[in-house]
């Protein structure tokens, strides 16, 4: 199992300096790159302080001249935000200019408050369609001369300029939960990331199944890779830990608040959560998020790797947003390359 890391620059105060929050960000990928990690990944948001990436591929040309080794991965771009002549011709630039290191991860977006500002009165259903539109006209217009008439985009024929360094382009890797996405990204020779959130190892289970049903109803097609994502943190002590629990708490009531696109947004942040609204949310809390994140010492997280390993998971993607103060992600993560990552040597 490959170990990458997975982080956005965010920012839930106005007090909070951009460009040092960016820099920190640099500083991260440039640890997991001298730590060994296979990959990084960044996503696409629009509008959002609290995760500010509104083009991830500038982000990782940045890193790629900062970096050597690391794969470079958009974790993910929003299909329905993208023409897929623009998407091709980005993608093969960026692959040209990070010298054949990128994997281009698509999605169909989560965010209502993103979809009703750049594509409005689109719901999610729809988001999806556009996905798979977009797919296989993307990897068609790396092979050139490709004339496309769908749904959502129509256009005579076209080549993408310029054309990607790695052969058949960049991996695509489709960001999977339902049955369909699964069997979608294997129709297609894409690899597939999943996310549990908080929903734990049964949720974790049962999406390898859904990958491994969608394999099997399609056995006579190569078998692609897929990629666990994960809120981790690698604690000094219990203690240590416990106090990781309450900080990713806190993160994922933010992130349900912007899910649930209700609290007025001002100069694109939220109005801070009170510690009383934290402490009334249903199903979030600090337990919870210790029993359902990987969030431990080194010994208990290596515990919690192995049996994804033993699922079968080629890749899990350490994601490290959480609202925590810099310092403590990268003593973190430094712990998870030290102390955990050569177990699995």
């Amino acid at each position: 199992m490959k170990f990458s890391l997975f982080a956005h620059m965010e920012r839930i105060s106005s007090d909070e300096d951009q460009k040092q929050l960016y820099d920190e960000f640099v500083e991260l990928c440039k640890i997991a790159d001298k730590g060994g990690m296979h990959a990084v990944w960044t996503g696409e948001h629009h509008g959002m302080n609290f995760t500010i990436s509104p083009n991830p591929m500038l982000n990782l040309v940045d890193i790629a001249r900062q970096t050597t080794n690391v794969r470079l991965g958009t974790g993910t771009v929003i299909a329905p935000f993208w023409h897929p002549i623009r998407l091709a011709g980005e993608a093969a630039m960026t692959d040209i200019i990070t010298e054949g290191r990128l994997d281009l991860g698509i999605a169909r977006g989560a965010y209502s408050y993103e979809y009703e500002r750049l594509v409005p009165d689109m719901d999610a259903w729809e988001a999806g369609q556009r996905m798979r539109e977009l797919v296989p006209a993307v990897k068609a217009l790396w092979k050139g001369n490709y004339a496309h008439e769908g749904e959502f985009h129509s256009f005579p024929k076209t080549t993408s300029s310029p054309k990607p360094i790695q052969a058949d382009g960049p991996p695509i890797w489709i960001a999977a939960r339902d049955p369909n996405s699964h069997e979608f990204a294997v129709q297609q020779g894409c690899n597939v990331q999943v996310t549990p959130l908080w929903n734990g190892e049964p949720e974790i289970a049962d999406l390898m199944k859904k990958f491994n049903d969608a394999c099997a109803k399609h056995s006579d097609l190569p078998r692609p890779k897929i990629m666990l994502l994960l809120h981790t943190y690698v604690g000094d002590s219990d203690e240590d830990s416990k106090q990781a629990a309450v900080e990713l708490n806190r993160f994922y009531c933010y992130f349900g608040a912007w899910f649930m696109n209700k609290r007025d947004v001002d100069q694109g942040l939220i109005a801070p959560m009170s510690d009383e609204e934290i402490a009334a949310h249903p199903f979030y809390t600090p337990e919870a998020m210790e029993r359902d994140l990987v969030i431990g010492t080194p010994e208990k997280v290596i515990e919690r790797l192995k049996v994804y390993e033993a699922l079968g998971y080629d890749e899990y993607s350490f994601w490290i947003d959480s609202s925590m103060p810099f310092e403590r992600k990268k003593a973190s993560l430094e712990r998870f390359i030290n102390d955990v990552m050569p177990a699995f040597a």
